[in-house]
Order: structure tokens, then C-alpha cells, then sequence
């Protein structure tokens, strides 16, 4: 076979793996076999169109709410839903596992992590000290999926210092390009690391 025919082969299979790749980018979701993963994200967007209202443009509705979360500047008594908020209240409940998206401290994988709890925990006298989980299933799914390196060195950085503020995080990731700041990963990435990590803090607020 000729080698500009093999070269062209080649070239069609990479494309096609690239493209299955992209469409099969749901499988994050086989770390989570409780289904609350998706139902959250899909609460998450519903909120989040419902409110800023701009359509189906989700480039703007996204860089609106990262904004908004950057300068501070964001209502938090208008933005959740019902739902969003009962289903935080389940993610509180079920954090008892490496893979969870929060995790009692008291569980969390490496000792010297104890020290990086996010600007998403909350305590209570008969409740234990939450953290994201940045080393966990989830997450770690999304970053090693992402075609975006600046999401990659987001995520490093909170493996790190979970203690960045979530307005800082807001910021890092609002400068991400348009062609990956809609991606699959760096949504679900927006849903759970910053919409709700700041409902696991205010939900109380919602009788």
C-alpha cells in the first residue's frame, strides 16, 4: 500500500477515535453509581438558563455566572432551585466514599490534605468538617479527559491548595477559551466546584 495512502488512513482513524472520545466524554459518570451526578448537573443548567435567560447561548450564560461568582456580584437567593437545593442536601448525606464530590475530613485519602479544606466546607456541632474531593474519581476523570491545559493547571493547583477562593477559581476559569469552556468536562467542572460548593455553604439558608 502506498504511504500517502497509509498516511491518510491513519489520519481518518485518529480523527474518528477523536471523535468517538468526544462523544462518549459521559463516562466520568461511571464513577458515580448513585445517579445524583447527573441529576445535579441537569438541575444545575436548568437553573442557570432559567435565570440568565440568553437562550441556548451557553457561552454567554456560562461566562455571565462566572462572573457574576468572580466579582461577588451574584444573587444567591433568586439563582437555586428547589431541586438544587434538595439535592445538595443528599450530597451531604452520602459522603462517606473515596470517589464522592465532598468527603468527611476524616476520610480523606492522604493525611497531609487534612490541612486544604476548600472554600466549600461548612461545620456543624454534630457534623463533620466537608472538603471537595479534588483527588477524587470524578474530578480526576474530568481533568484527564480535558483537551484544555489551563483546566488541567486549575485542577493541579486545587490538588494543592484546596483553600483557593471559588471568586479566584470563577476568574481562572472564565479566561478559558470559548472551544473549551463549553466542554463536557469543564461544565461539570463549573456545576460542582463552584455552584455547588456554594450551595453545600448557604443551603441552610433555604427552609
Amino acid at each position: 500500500m502506498p504511504l500517502k495512502i497509509r498516511y491518510c488512513m491513519l489520519i481518518a482513524i485518529l480523527v474518528c477515535l477523536k471523535v468517538t472520545r468526544a462523544q462518549s466524554g459521559i463516562n466520568c459518570l461511571s464513577v458515580d453509581d448513585t445517579g445524583i451526578i447527573k441529576k445535579a448537573f441537569r438541575s444545575f443548567e436548568e437553573d442557570l438558563f432559567s435565570y440568565y435567560r440568553f437562550g441556548t447561548d451557553s457561552t454567554k450564560t456560562y461566562r455571565t455566572f462566572l462572573a457574576e461568582v468572580a466579582s461577588l456580584s451574584i444573587n444567591l437567593k433568586k439563582l437555586p432551585s428547589e431541586n438544587s437545593i434538595r439535592l445538595v442536601r443528599e450530597f451531604k448525606q452520602i459522603a462517606d466514599n473515596k470517589n464522592s464530590l465532598w468527603i468527611k475530613l476524616s476520610e480523606y485519602e492522604n493525611q497531609e490534605a487534612q490541612k486544604k479544606a476548600s472554600p466549600s466546607t461548612s461545620k456543624d456541632n454534630d457534623q463533620e468538617l466537608l472538603i471537595f474531593n479534588y483527588r477524587g474519581g470524578f474530578i480526576q476523570c474530568l481533568k484527564n479527559n480535558s483537551d484544555s491545559d489551563d483546566f488541567k493547571e486549575i485542577i493541579y493547583a486545587l490538588e494543592e491548595d484546596g483553600n483557593i477562593s471559588t471568586s479566584l477559581v470563577s476568574q481562572k476559569i472564565y479566561y478559558i477559551p470559548d472551544k473549551y469552556l463549553c466542554s463536557r468536562e469543564i461544565k461539570n467542572f463549573i456545576a460542582f466546584d463552584i455552584y455547588f460548593s456554594i450551595l453545600m455553604v448557604i443551603e441552610k439558608a433555604f427552609k
